[in-house]
């Protein structure tokens, strides 16, 4: 590994204290935070009472700054402070094209992903083993599978990752000239789709089970939705790990994630695994194996319902019909 360039962390948050002090406290357990430099985007509030609770956060990231500056726990740590509310969209966006005005590569992280202690390791490994080959073009640090205890035999040799054109947003990088080749936030979804037919747009989806093209219907439409396209039209594919390096810690308390844990559950949601995952250089390709796992995963979008859960959904899709 080129110890001299490791990759810059870039972190979103918005007003929740707990979560983004969690998020730092894991990404200060691995192993190579001392080498990392952070720079994290503090977005505006959109009224008084947001505004309150950003306030509150930022007070929160300056006594860790001087915290973390005064132990050398970081390389450096940055506050970037929005002067409105930027939304997430507009927020990751741009602070994705400052990083990368100075910055080859870029590991993103929002304030809910906590991290396994060798994360920055998979991810930089990861960056200087594929930065040559244009078919990958995106690291995940999270998996809906876990393949190393439920299927080990899906494993290349002592290669503890996969590959599937399917990309996830919770912890994640890529390099500077495939995204400035590749990105475009969509404004519609017809300009989102052009050029695909409609066996594309079922690929995609994976016949249905992961309708995540319904994305394009909201407005902004989000960042993650046009990189998936990105990646599909390219004819591209992401490295995975065989099991997650991160859990999402906000899916019960997210501005778009409800979840009751009387009602359901996430299938995925286990902790992230705490050694050091084994990546080794390979032709990227994907196994029809695993995105047959994928789809049998992300069915309902991953959630596992009680039999509370399935008799209130029955009542709710009777009502709603």
């Amino acid at each position: 590994m080129d110890v001299t360039s490791f990759s810059p962390v870039a972190l979103f948050v918005y007003n929740r204290i707990e979560n983004t002090r969690r998020t730092i406290e894991c990404l200060l357990a691995n192993t190579l935070a001392r080498e990392t430099d952070v720079y994290v985007f503090s977005d505006g509030g959109k009224d008084s009472e947001s505004w309150n609770q950003v306030n509150e956060l930022r007070s929160f990231l300056h006594d860790t700054k001087e915290w973390i500056d005064k132990q050398h726990l970081f390389k450096s740590f940055v506050i970037i402070e929005r002067p409105e509310n930027y939304y997430l969209e507009r927020n990751i966006i741009e602070g994705i094209s400052h990083i990368f005005t100075f910055r080859e590569r870029i590991i993103v992280l929002e304030d809910d992903i906590c991290t396994s202690p060798y994360f920055l390791e998979y991810m930089n490994d990861g960056f200087l083993l594929y930065k040559d080959n244009p078919k990958v073009m995106h690291l995940s640090g999270f998996t809906n599978l876990n393949l190393i205890d439920e299927h080990p035999e899906l494993l290349y040799a002592n290669d503890e990752t996969y590959f599937t054109p399917h990309m996830s947003g919770w912890g994640w990088g890529t390099w500077r000239e495939k995204w400035q080749k590749h990105f475009r936030h969509y404004s519609s979804r017809e300009e989102a789709l052009e050029g695909m037919t409609n066996a594309d747009i079922r690929a995609i989806q994976y016949n249905g089970e992961f309708p995540c093209l319904k994305s394009l219907d909201k407005n902004p439409i989000p960042w993650d939705i046009c990189w998936e396209i990105a990646i599909y039209k390219a004819g591209a594919l992401c490295l995975t790990p065989a099991k997650t390096l991160v859990r999402n810690i906000g899916l019960r308390n997210g501005t778009h994630f409800r979840a009751y844990d009387i009602l359901q559950s996430f299938n995925y949601d286990r902790p992230p695994l705490h050694r050091f995952l084994i990546v080794k250089k390979r032709t990227p390709q994907k196994d029809p194996r695993i995105e047959a796992l994928f789809a049998e995963a992300i069915h309902d979008w991953g959630i596992r319902y009680t039999l509370l859960g399935k008799i209130a959904r029955f009542i709710y899709k009777k009502i709603n019909k």
